[in-house]
């Protein structure tokens, strides 16, 4: 099946995570007839059969996602989604600022910034429920923390600060940075779950 994968691009690592998934991609065997393209606008959307929204500044992506309509047509769509920091917080039920607006997919609650300022970035390797060949290296920065998690929602792996990676139904959401380095399990599981 031909991948077409959206990356919403309207701030935050969009070009990392258009080249995560091109290499996963490629290293689960699509040809070129598959993409990953920027998304910016419902038409956009429209087009993907999964989503990406990348890590930025959460209050910034809420403003943009609500001045570029696509609070609605996100809720509605259909395919998996792979939020990561920032798009941990939007992708949230709930999100302990005021200033964010989530779009309310994955039954959790989550607290933004839960490390701090950039100074309290770090790094660390975490096993991951599910993922073959070990543990992941992350890449925290001022990363969000879920601090509840519906009964439907899956912890794939948690810190002392709290869960940092979870799964709801086709969707999942990390604190840290997958896309960061050349380690595209994480990707490559997502897209095999979403059945490409």
């Amino acid at each position: 099946m031909d991948a077409k994968i959206g990356v919403l691009a309207l701030q935050g690592n969009v070009s990392e995570h258009i080249d995560a998934f091109l290499l996963a991609l490629e290293r689960l065997g699509h040809g070129p007839s598959s993409e990953v393209f920027e998304v910016r606008n419902p038409a956009d959307l429209s087009e993907c059969g999964a989503l990406a929204i990348p890590g930025g500044e959460s209050t910034t992506i809420s403003r943009l996602i609500g001045k570029n309509g696509l609070y609605d047509p996100i809720r509605r769509f259909e395919g998996g989604i792979f939020a990561t920091c920032a798009g941990m917080v939007l992708i949230a039920t709930r999100v302990e600022d005021p200033r964010v607006r989530p779009l309310g997919l994955m039954d959790m609650t989550v607290d933004r910034n839960a490390f701090g300022r950039q100074r309290e970035s770090f790094e660390a390797d975490l096993p991951v429920t599910g993922l073959e060949g070990g543990p992941f290296h992350a890449v925290f920065i001022r990363a969000p923390v879920v601090s509840r998690a519906g009964k439907s929602v899956k912890v794939l792996s948690r810190i002392d600060q709290g869960i940092v990676a979870v799964e709801q139904g086709k969707h999942v959401a990390f604190s840290f940075h997958p896309e960061l380095g050349t380690d595209t399990r994480l990707h490559e599981r997502f897209l095999k779950k979403n059945g490409f």
